[in-house]
């Protein structure tokens, strides 16, 4: 993933700060699985869960979207 890095793009100016401040909201791995499921070792059942997206990848999610969209309105 690169860390705390921009590895593509302008590492310089509005981008630059529009990551930082992405790191400011998540600063984790913005890894999250809805839906996982698997045999259990010892019932041998299958187990399901499910899960909601955390709150600081919501508002990421939110402010990637966002970015995208203004784009492709360029």
């Amino acid at each position: 993933y690169g860390g705390d890095r921009i590895l593509k793009g302008n590492a310089n100016g509005q981008y630059k700060n529009f990551v930082e401040n992405c790191f400011a909201i998540c600063p984790r791995q913005a890894l999250h699985a809805q839906s996982i499921g698997f045999i259990h070792p010892h019932t041998k059942e299958y187990v399901n869960f499910e899960a909601e997206y955390p709150d600081d990848m919501k508002q990421l999610i939110d402010k990637w979207s966002a970015y995208f969209s203004s784009l492709t309105k360029e």
